[in-house]
């Protein structure tokens, strides 16, 4: 039986053309789903996702096939993919593979390409798409013949998963889909990754740095979340009783509630956590990329010693003069190091306290405010109390963003979603989407400004029509608030930032979403409890008023650390 099943799989595989050999490839790989719009130059693959076992998830642009792709890599640790057709639909492709890569997050994006007896000149819809993905992911290439199919393919996933994951693209030109390999052929089997252990010599190197600081203070980034170090770097802060403060990526990799939370950098050189920063001597990063936040926010002299402990080497910059490298897996790295130290070594910086309680004022505060429009600490505070400690929140780029990044407690890692390598706008909703389809078991927040809604509200239609359920609350103030902030405080004034809004109630409601609007501070929470217990989409529009943004820039630009 085992050899008539072999020969007539053989017998498959010589008679398959790309299209089908392609999906095979994609399920060895894991594919779940594939996120895109069809052209005429790829109806083929298209329809040989049918009955693969593959989820082809239909969007409304393709810029938000990408997003979700990226999301759905970002929770799960597996590549995403998102597929489009050529000239017009790969290049909308562009901005997700770009936010992917500069967000460290795996993603496969496949287009579509004229045949391979046109692209060499003028032809209709035909663009050199691999050199326009090329500076925006880590490898771009076009199949030129049916054979390199199972490689490419596999090099395509191997790439975007590696330990610095990131975005591939793949272009496939149309009668290369149509054509069929010359041999049977099939998926190459799958590399196992095994996680590396650090070397002795740089422990050694290491512990030495830390035997002889004062006040060291750990930074946690986005690297620390995807390698799930969660527990180790507990087990680390709790040995020295030091100090954790998260990058935006990285928050929830320790719960803001631990003894040793210090909360989030990244927002400005003086706000809380940042203060935490001053008068510490060693600087122990944890799976930190620069691209996160700059440096120079918590090292503005250049002088602080610092370990860098992650998969692969720091990138080079002043305000980051990396002592000791200590390359391998972050938690088999902590581990280590906590293990080389002197019994008994502990530093009791206490810094985290006063942060902490500084943090919780500031959402006592919003938490007791019933002014309307809503201050932005109050949707901070409710969406808090709405959401249980694993729930997924998608804060889109915009002030939003920023009070949720600096002020809204995680518990877990992923579970507070920005995009803050190209900080793009428009990613939450299609993101949201991809969210539940990878964490069905969790509720899903959409949270964006009305300027960042209107940019992919077509998905609206997407996650109705595939029964995704999740809930997207729109913060409106009729304007890029985001930008006027920066005007108003660079420049005393701003212009060109206000817009109007069309009734996004109904608006929503005509997608077959669920509408709702607050009308009063106290109306926020009840409505999010509703929504989120629905399984529905579900749209809130809730006023805000950002006047508290200059508010807490002039209160922090006035903060002194150390605490």
């Amino acid at each position: 039986m085992d050899t008539e099943r072999a020969t007539e799989s053989q017998s498959t595989a010589a008679v398959e053309d790309v299209a089908h050999l392609m999906v095979r490839c994609l399920r060895a790989e894991g594919v779940e789903y594939v996120f895109g719009i069809p052209g005429e130059e790829n109806i083929r693959f298209v329809d040989a996702l049918n009955g693969s076992g593959i989820r082809y998830v239909l969007v409304r642009h393709e810029q938000g096939a990408s997003f979700m792709a990226e999301i759905y890599g970002r929770l799960t640790g597996r590549a995403g993919v998102c597929s489009a057709t050529l000239g017009p639909g790969a290049i909308n492709l562009l901005l997700g593979t770009a936010d992917a890569t500069t967000n460290s997050t795996p993603l496969v994006a496949l287009a579509a390409q004229g045949s391979l007896s046109r692209i060499h000149k003028e032809s209709h819809q035909v663009i050199d798409l691999v050199s326009m993905f090329a500076p925006v992911t880590q490898w771009a290439a076009q199949v030129h013949t049916p054979d390199a199919v199972p490689e490419m393919v596999r090099k395509a996933f191997k790439t975007a998963q590696s330990e610095r994951p990131g975005a591939v693209f793949l272009a496939v030109p149309e009668d290369i889909e149509a054509a069929r390999p010359g041999t049977p052929l099939g998926p190459l089997k799958i590399d196992a990754v095994h996680a590396d252990a650090p070397s002795s010599s740089q422990i050694a190197r290491a512990a030495e740095v830390l035997t002889t600081a004062r006040r060291p203070i750990v930074l946690a980034g986005h690297g620390a979340a995807r390698a799930g170090a969660t527990a180790a770097l507990v087990r680390f802060a709790e040995r020295l009783d030091v100090p954790v403060a998260t990058t935006f990526h990285g928050k929830g990799v320790i719960a803001d509630d631990h003894p040793n939370a210090l909360g989030t950098v990244g927002f400005m050189r003086h706000d809380y956590s940042n203060c935490g920063f001053e008068d510490a001597d060693v600087l122990i990063c944890v799976g930190y990329e620069i691209q996160e936040f700059d440096p120079v926010k918590i090292n503005p002299y250049g002088d602080k010693r610092i370990v860098h402990v992650h998969h692969f080497p720091a990138e080079v910059d002043a305000h980051y003069p990396v002592t000791v490298g200590v390359e391998g897996d972050p938690s088999q790295s902590l581990d280590a190091l906590a293990a080389a130290l002197p019994d008994g070594l502990a530093y009791r910086t206490g810094a985290g306290a006063k942060i902490r309680a500084l943090l919780a004022e500031e959402l006592r505060y919003g938490r007791e405010n019933d002014a309307f429009p809503l201050v932005p600490q109050r949707v901070v505070s409710d969406v808090r109390t709405a959401l249980d400690r694993h729930d997924i929140v998608l804060a889109d780029t915009g002030a939003g963003k920023m009070w949720m990044a600096r002020l809204y407690p995680a518990y877990e890692p992923e579970t507070c979603l920005v995009s803050n390598g190209l900080s793009t706008m428009g990613f939450a909703l299609p993101g949201a989407i991809a969210a539940k389809l990878a964490r069905p078991e969790r509720r899903v927040l959409a949270m964006m400004g009305d300027g960042s809604f209107l940019m992919n509200s077509q998905e609206l239609e997407t996650a109705v029509r595939e029964r995704v359920p999740l809930v997207v609350l729109v913060l409106v103030d009729h304007e890029y608030g985001l930008i006027t902030w920066k005007m108003e405080l660079e420049l005393g004034r701003h212009s060109h930032t206000r817009f109007t809004n069309p009734d996004l109630v109904a608006y929503a409601e005509t997608f077959g979403a669920r509408g709702y609007a607050v009308k009063a501070a106290d109306q926020l929470l009840p409505i999010l409890r509703r929504a989120l217990a629905e399984h529905a989409v579900s749209v809130i529009v809730c006023p805000v008023d950002y006047s508290e943004n200059l508010r807490l820039t002039d209160k922090l630009g006035e903060l002194h650390g150390p605490f």
